[in-house]
């Protein structure tokens, strides 16, 4: 009896030493690819009506590009607030089909946790807009299952959002953050994996750099016109009456 409660007390003991020693990153930035399935995208494209004009231009399109295309991007955090910024591409590799959503990153999203409110920069159809909204609820469930990305060991969680985009996120309660890539938070930490594997889209961290940043380099994009998520999609909806299925689609990563 005496040696077990030896064992339980070195046992606490440790325990409380590990949580004083462990370290939590509350500041810094992160550098994310996202890698986008250009032929699967394409392919989706394709249907009755267009099949003899899009066919042999997507056969050509597999011959001369590579499958993948990878952007990159880089969220900087401090305390409640995060910045969400796409990088130029570096290479016009996959190029072709750039007028698709899917392809493209269009937004800048500032997020406070602490107001609950964000701001996000797109461009639509060569128009600026500014979104202000709340930030999105999304109901997560977490599961058991681990990766480790970019040196932190993340748990998996899934969800549905916008009805039909089925997410899987990656999490690491080390970065005490709920936020993510794009418009991603509701978690209890930092999203450095993440994947869309219906829309064949996929967003993970290559790097964290634990640092001091400042408060004024994490601030809200001020241009573009202004509208909240259901204005915005009034004027999309409005705009795309007659795409059929193909503008169900762009919608659906305009709005993401």
């Amino acid at each position: 009896m005496k040696q077990l409660i030896i064992l339980l007390l070195v046992a606490i003991t440790g325990q409380k030493l590990l949580a004083q020693n462990a370290h939590f990153t509350t500041s810094g930035t992160i550098e994310f690819d996202r890698t986008i399935n250009m032929y699967a995208i394409i392919k989706k494209e394709i249907n009755k009506d267009n099949e003899a004009f899009m066919q042999p231009i997507f056969e050509a399109y597999q011959k001369a590009k590579p499958q993948f295309r990878t952007q990159k991007s880089v969220l900087t955090f401090t305390g409640s607030k995060a910045l969400f910024t796409p990088l130029p591409d570096e290479s016009t590799a996959n190029s072709d089909f750039g007028d698709n959503p899917n392809s493209q990153q269009n937004n800048t999203i500032f997020t406070d946790i602490t107001t609950g409110i964000s701001a996000t920069q797109k461009t639509v159809f060569e128009e600026l807009f500014l979104v202000k909204d709340s930030v999105r609820k999304i109901n997560w469930k977490i599961t058991d299952e681990t990766r480790d990305i970019a040196g932190y060991t993340c748990r998996r969680a899934n969800a549905i959002v916008m009805d039909s985009i089925y997410v899987v996120a990656f999490y690491s309660d080390e970065i005490p953050l709920s936020v993510g890539p794009e418009s991603f938070t509701g978690l209890p930490g930092m999203i450095l994996g993440l994947a869309l594997p219906h829309d064949n889209i996929k967003w993970f961290a290559t790097k964290v750099t634990d640092m001091t940043i400042p408060d004024n380099k994490v601030i809200a994009p001020k241009k573009g016109k202004l509208v909240n998520n259901k204005q915005l999609r009034a004027k999309l909806d409005e705009a795309m009456t007659d795409w059929g299925d193909e503008g169900k689609e762009y919608l659906k990563m305009l709005l993401l």
